[in-house]
């Protein structure tokens, strides 16, 4: 046996002294598993002066001196008396000043008591305080919430090591991302640089793009065609957007959405090129809008092809290689092209167009 383990070698008590030690334990003991805490927090709160009170205004100690009669902290005595000072101010409890030693009061019940303290001397401080109210929020202890934060290298080794942390850990990012401009851009940093994470994310957008226009489809009834037009769906196309999204809505949250986002996405463009297709009108308009569409980035790209920021000859002849010339003749020809195919087609419309009586 260790010497830890040997008694002391003191007098064995009376049998009346005996009864009386053990009921005395046991008042002590029913005392605190009625009231928890709130027992100690009384012996704190009626020995201990308030801030401001000096030495010579009344027979309390200071949390040090109550710290080194106890033979503990005064750390954790000033928990105890932060505990019954929140319970005061909210009126479960009688403030410092209306105890004296030795007095009694009716005490909470010993679950509250650990809505009031925390055994923790990180939870004294504004961070410590505002982790406290989260984990309040969320229906937990602060002591477990307040652990977790004194211990980051823990926290790591838990989301590393089990997927259900770091579902947790996500989840709680994503909340914080909202209110926390600094972080948002600095996980935006992160995923940047890591290429594996920028192609993931890259995908997700087009899965998102693709789901997005499905959406729109059974939301509003209208599509957008592959030259740009907004047309209103048919019947058809609805009910068959619709299936997909319901299918894709039933995805549970871990499951991969990419591969169903893109055969929704590939059978309704096929529809909505088939709808197009069947409506002589709509073909029209198709094939103008698409005309216009490349015309209009023809311009935008044509714009940029001057020589405005070149001052002489010698300098074109620095820039200069046959492919440029050529390409240019080439895009040249396709223009003309373009604009003989009109007026050929502007000169028979208006020769078939009946000349005014």
């Amino acid at each position: 046996m260790s010497e830890e383990a040997v008694p002391s070698e003191t007098a064995a008590p009376s049998a009346d002294d005996a009864a009386r030690l053990v009921a005395e334990d046991a008042r002590d003991f029913g005392a605190y598993a009625r009231t928890g805490g709130w027992a100690f927090g009384l012996k704190v709160a009626r020995s201990v002066r308030p801030g401001g009170q000096g030495a010579s205004e009344t027979p309390k100690l200071s949390a040090k001196e109550f710290a080194e009669l106890a033979g503990c902290s005064a750390d954790r005595v000033l928990r105890y008396y932060k505990a019954w000072d929140k319970a005061a101010d909210d009126g479960l409890v009688p403030h410092f000043e209306a105890l004296s030693p030795g007095m009694d009061v009716e005490l909470p019940d010993a679950d509250v008591w650990l809505s009031y303290y925390s055994s923790r001397s990180s939870a004294l401080t504004p961070r410590g305080d505002a982790i406290s109210q989260a984990a309040e929020a969320e229906g937990i202890r602060p002591t477990k919430a307040l652990e977790v934060a004194e211990n980051p290298t823990a926290l790591r080794a838990a989301i590393l090591a089990d997927p259900g942390t770091a579902e947790a850990a996500r989840k709680a990012l994503m909340d914080r991302l909202e209110e926390d401009p600094a972080l948002r851009t600095e996980l935006v940093r992160d995923i940047v640089r890591a290429d594996d994470l920028k192609k993931a994310v890259a995908a997700e957008a087009k899965a998102g793009d693709r789901v997005g226009y499905v959406r729109q489809i059974v939301e509003k009834g209208q599509v957008k065609t592959p030259a740009g037009q907004m047309i209103d769906a048919p019947a058809e196309l609805r009910e068959e957007a619709e299936r997909h999204l319901s299918l894709i809505d039933e995805l549970d949250d871990g499951e991969e959405s990419g591969e169903w986002a893109r055969e929704a996405y590939d059978t309704v463009r096929d529809l909505v090129a088939q709808t197009v297709q069947s409506d002589p009108e709509l073909r029209v308009r198709e094939r103008r809008a698409k005309f216009y569409g490349s015309l209009q980035k023809a311009t935008k790209v044509f714009e940029e092809l001057t020589f405005d920021d070149i001052e002489t000859v010698e300098d074109i002849r620095d820039i200069y290689e046959d492919d440029m010339l050529r390409r240019l003749e080439e895009l040249q020809q396709a223009i003309g092209a373009c604009i003989s195919a009109l007026q050929t087609a502007t000169a028979a419309q208006q020769h078939e167009e009946p000349s005014a009586p």
